[in-house]
């Protein structure tokens, strides 16, 4: 991640950084492929989380961070339900993590 990162508000008012926030991603579907969930949905939740990852592991221009985000978003959206309540709360917190990091690019 670049060193220019813009400051996202989070809910509660605090700030975090882009960087911040696509680790947060990358955790909540990580956490999804350690869970037993729906076959469909573990084959889009496998592909936002490799997304995830690269974008949480790699030094990219910000304008790329949030294209891969839009990404994941869409992934994310194929999603109905999981099939667990635990991987059900993280698929809502990563698509949240996408709406802050989208929301916060949209102002800048």
């Amino acid at each position: 991640m670049t060193d220019d990162s813009h400051p996202a508000r989070t809910a509660d008012g605090s700030e975090d950084s882009l960087e911040d926030h696509t680790q947060q991603l990358h955790r909540h579907l990580e956490h999804t492929a350690e869970l037993p969930i729906d076959r469909d949905a573990n084959r889009w939740l496998g592909e936002a989380d490799a997304i995830a990852r690269d974008v949480a592991m790699s030094d990219l221009e910000d304008d790329v961070v949030v294209e891969r985000v839009g990404k994941i978003q869409h992934l994310l959206s194929e999603v109905d339900e999981t099939g667990h309540e635990e991987a059900d709360d993280h698929l809502e917190a990563a698509i949240q993590c996408c709406k802050a990091i989208l929301e916060e690019a949209r102002h800048n």
